[in-house]
Formats: structure tokens, C-alpha cells, sequence
């Protein structure tokens, strides 16, 4: 079922430039002013730190982190796409909704995600959290 969200190209530009060319490791997607469109919002190289400094607090946000991490067998490093749909609990209710119906719509158009996290908090997002999920 479709939200009725749109998805500007350029969302999904910048998810093929972070599997593809390495350039960033990090995409933030936002929701447009209006509700009505998934809008990239950042697109760089963060440290883990980084990112979650870059969590806006009461708002909601759709990112796409290569995770790279060690599972310490002596395998080196490994990584995976994790798409993070972040809304905090001072997220007003409209926004919640919208963002909520939508991260299905981003989900089906971003092919090469490895893994889905649905984030309310940072705990949730913690780098030890997510290599758990990975491992």
C-alpha cells in the first residue's frame, strides 16, 4: 500500500552514490515541509559519533548507513547497508504518521539495503546495537 509520499530522484542518486561509488557513507533523508516528498537531507562521511550528533532530537529522519565492523574471527572487516528510520518521541503526531507511512515506500526503492532498524531513541542506534543486529 502506498503512502502517497513522492521520493525526489535524487533520493535514490544519492543511495546508488553511497553503494556504488564510496564517496559517503552516510544519507539523511528528510520528509519535504509539506509532508508530501522524501528529500535528501545530508550526504557525506561520518564517524558513528557523527551520526548520531546528527539525529535531530524532535524530528524524524530516514538514513542510510554503510556500517562496517569487525566480528573479531579474524575475518576483517565486513559491512552492511542499514536503513534507519529515526523518529523520536518529540515528534508531533501529523509527522510521525507521515513518516511512518512512508518508510515503506523509501524501503522498496532503495535496493541493496541489508538490514531495516526502527529507531525512537539513540540506544536504539548505538553502534554495539547495530553490529548486534549485523552479526
Amino acid at each position: 500500500m502506498s503512502s502517497g509520499t513522492q521520493v525526489e530522484d535524487s533520493v535514490i542518486s544519492a543511495f546508488k552514490e553511497l553503494t556504488t561509488k564510496k564517496a559517503a557513507n552516510t544519507v539523511f533523508y528528510r520528509l519535504s515541509d509539506d509532508l508530501s516528498t522524501i528529500v535528501p537531507d545530508y550526504q557525506g562521511k561520518l564517524t558513528h559519533d557523527e551520526l548520531l550528533e546528527k539525529l535531530p532530537a524532535g524530528e524524524p529522519r530516514y538514513v542510510v548507513y554503510d556500517l562496517t565492523y569487525s566480528k573479531g574471527d579474524g575475518e576483517g572487516q565486513r559491512g552492511k547497508i542499514v536503513l534507519i528510520s529515526w523518529c523520536p518521541d518529540g515528534t508531533t503526531v501529523k509527522k510521525k504518521m507521515v513518516h511512518t507511512s512512508s518508510y515503506n515506500t523509501l524501503r522498496s526503492m532503495l535496493d541493496g539495503v541489508h538490514m531495516y532498524v526502527q529507531a525512537s531513541d539513540l540506544s536504539d542506534v548505538e553502534y554495539d546495537e547495530l553490529v548486534a543486529r549485523a552479526s
